[in-house]
């Protein structure tokens, strides 16, 4: 059989995206205060942190933590970014209701399914600076490297490497949306908060994932 995990394990994996955004939290912000008004930390932080007070001592399924995460980031985050994160982890949660096991591709449904749930309500796209110029080709890079044959840990990796490389070309973006794009030019050389929210979720998805990972 191939390589896959548990849904059991979801109260653990979400815990783990809980604890790598509140250890960042500052970092988040300053990055945001660069070109935003500074509170993308404390705004993940705090919807990530009432999902781990949630969900702790519980043993969830993986779309049953997923779903304790989109309640409290969307009942919990001021702006855009509670809808859009909350859009992306329900589509996710969506794909793996009925499964027991996940292997490499049903995480690939899950992944497309986050996005397609995202890109209902958001027209953005990469280059446009944001969240997307990390999400999208770290789930393209995953599909591919499954469709070519690749282990799941191997096509986790495959995820996260472009996920970092997505969110290191913001720097060189100009912003097209959101608060940023009211200083143009300005916005260049420094990374989108989003992109770099969203390329810590996707690193420490995969790194949850892999050691739990079994034949």
């Amino acid at each position: 059989m191939s390589q896959h995990f548990s849904t059991r394990d979801g109260s653990a994996i979400v815990a783990d995206l809980v604890s790598v955004i509140v250890a960042n939290r500052e970092y988040l912000s300053e990055v945001d205060g660069a070109i935003g008004d500074g509170d993308h930390g404390i705004n993940m932080a705090k919807g990530f942190a009432h999902c781990g007070r949630t969900i702790e001592g519980r043993q969830l399924t993986l779309a049953e933590a997923l779903d304790e995460l989109t309640l409290s980031l969307m009942e919990g985050i001021g702006g855009s970014m509670g809808p859009l994160y909350g859009s992306l982890f329900i589509g996710m949660a969506d794909e793996v209701r009925n499964s027991d096991d996940i292997d490499a591709a049903t995480f690939a449904h899950l992944l497309r399914g986050g996005l397609t749930s995202l890109q209902d309500i958001t027209e953005a796209g990469v280059g446009d600076k944001c969240l997307m110029d990390t999400l999208i080709p770290a789930v393209e890079a995953f599909e591919q490297a499954h469709a070519s044959g690749a282990a799941f840990s191997d096509a986790l990796d495959a995820m996260k490497a472009a996920a970092s490389q997505g969110r290191d070309s913001t720097k060189d973006l100009v912003a097209k949306i959101g608060r940023a794009s009211r200083l143009g030019e300005r916005s260049l050389g420094v990374l989108d908060a989003g992109a770099v929210s969203c390329c810590l979720i996707l690193t420490r998805l995969a790194d949850s994932v892999q050691p739990r990972l079994s034949a």
